[in-house]
């Protein structure tokens, strides 16, 4: 029988087993932080959202949101201009429009069994092919124009056909709790 007689120092196993730890440590934090560098270096819209619609897709106005897409464009005309749009309406001109001019409009309910004309001002070659009070569908871009010395939005018309009345046509109140953002979805 052969007997070993080995001193064991806590002390040097101690500071081994901690010091390869806070190597292991160390390693896996270098590695994660490199990882997360290289995917950002890889990706640069790492924490953005894309919330743009792309330029070659209309965004369709419900009659839902209608009236408080419509109030957001007025308020906020720069931040719209651009935008392609597609809705349906009814043809409204007004004595001072030009002859490629019109509102498309729809009714929405005040209250009180009343209604209150609200719409874009639009401009298209071919509007005079439709009388007042027809319904159609129209794709348009938001651009900045005028009427009566006012800056206001306008729906350059790029393309219209006409359309059924929709059952109950009507519109209702801007809410509070519509969340405006800079495109229309």
């Amino acid at each position: 029988m052969i007997i070993y007689n080995v001193k064991v120092n806590k002390r040097l196993i101690l500071k081994s087993v901690l010091l390869l730890m806070l190597i292991i440590c160390i390693t896996l934090g270098a590695i994660g932080i490199y990882n997360i560098c290289k995917n950002i270096n890889q990706n640069k819209e790492y924490n953005l959202i894309d919330d743009s619609i792309p330029s070659s897709e209309y965004a369709l106005i419900s009659k839902e949101n209608y009236t408080n897409i419509l109030q957001q464009v007025h308020n906020n005309i720069d931040t719209y201009v651009g935008q392609k749009i597609a809705f349906s309406g009814y043809v409204y001109r007004v004595k001072n429009f030009s002859d490629d001019q019109f509102v498309l409009a729809r009714d929405m309910d005040i209250g009180n069994n009343q209604t209150l004309i609200v719409g874009f001002l639009c401009s298209c070659e071919n509007i005079s092919d439709y009388p007042s009070y027809t319904w159609i569908n129209i794709k348009g871009e938001i651009i900045k124009g005028t009427y009566n010395n006012v800056d206001t939005p306008m729906i350059k018309v790029t393309s219209i056909e006409k359309t059924s009345k929709p059952e109950n046509a009507n519109v209702p109140l801007p809410d509070d709790e519509y969340v405006p953002t800079a495109v229309i979805y």
